[in-house]
């Protein structure tokens, strides 16, 4: 009976220790599987970060573009309608319009000295000559008498150009209805002779001034 149940008692701890080890080579399995998928998991885990993580480049701002074009410089100025130039010094007194050749840039005064409306334009380097004027003439619509199909509208006249003719404030010409230039373009010089803007501005510049306003150019 003793040996029988020596027997029964090896067996027993024979069968336990079989499970023991199952259990621990299952529990083997389980590491290595988990242990070769890892470089799959951390792969996954890396394409995800850099897929959903980029890096913000701010643009240059228009003053620095127009640093590494020194000579195109005007085309990229460094003023917007939101941060617009100041009234520049000495440019009259009373109700009137300046303009400001080098900077491309218009302000419209009222007889308070009150600023009430700054606007890129273009137009031609050195003209009109220096000096005050006065509008002379208004046409809601007109055609260019140099260019063939240029058509003007809103347009404010005050002087006279080099060969003769007429200098004035009008929005973005046309050719066969097609714009001549952008209004983003508008801060540089684009124009034969007359001042071009938005056609909004063109619009205010109209309905503000009449024959004998003042218009105050400067270099």
């Amino acid at each position: 009976m003793e040996k029988l149940n020596e027997v029964c008692l090896a067996t027993l701890v024979a069968l336990s220790s079989f499970g023991i080890g199952a259990q621990a080579q299952g529990a083997s399995n389980d590491s290595t599987t988990t242990t070769m998928s890892s470089p799959t998991t951390i792969a996954d885990t890396t394409s995800s970060s850099s897929s959903t993580t980029s890096t913000v480049v701010l643009a240059p701002t228009a003053a620095q573009t127009a640093l590494q074009y020194p000579a195109r410089a005007l085309r990229f100025p460094p003023y917007t309608r939101l941060n617009p130039p100041q009234l520049p010094n000495k440019s009259g007194t009373g109700r009137r319009v300046i303009y400001k050749n080098s900077l491309q840039w218009v302000w419209v005064v009222d007889a308070q000295n009150n600023v009430v409306r700054v606007m890129p334009v273009s137009g031609r380097r050195g003209v009109p000559e220096i000096g005050e004027y006065k509008v002379n003439s208004q046409s809601l619509r007109s055609y260019s008498l140099d260019f063939e199909g240029i058509w003007f509208n809103n347009m404010t006249r005050f002087a006279v150009g080099p060969a003769g003719g007429n200098i004035g404030f009008h929005a973005i010409p046309t050719k066969n209805d097609k714009v001549l230039q952008t209004e983003d373009q508008l801060g540089s010089f684009q124009g034969s002779g007359c001042i071009r803007m938005s056609p909004k501005d063109a619009k205010f510049i109209f309905n503000f001034a009449k024959p004998g306003t003042k218009v105050v150019v400067l270099p």
